[in-house]
């Protein structure tokens, strides 16, 4: 786990602001990008069910269906 070091201002309507140093920021951000894909894979992989195409049958079913449009 990483340290992070806030430092907290208010705004002129007496809001509590939150300023981080830019580096503790964009692992922050990254952190949050690399839940955010584990949650997505987490979800793909329960939606799963087993059925499994060919990439080509896959291309030939997208030209289909984008020859309809």
């Amino acid at each position: 786990m990483h340290t992070i070091t806030p430092q907290y201002i208010k705004d002129t309507a007496g809001r509590k602001m939150v300023i981080l140093p830019e580096k503790d920021f964009d692992r922050l951000i990254d952190e949050l990008e690399e839940l955010e894909d584990i949650r997505l894979y987490d979800k793909a992989k329960k939606a799963d069910n087993g059925e499994r195409i060919s990439f080509s049958d896959y291309l030939k079913n997208r030209k289909k269906e984008n020859a309809g449009l």
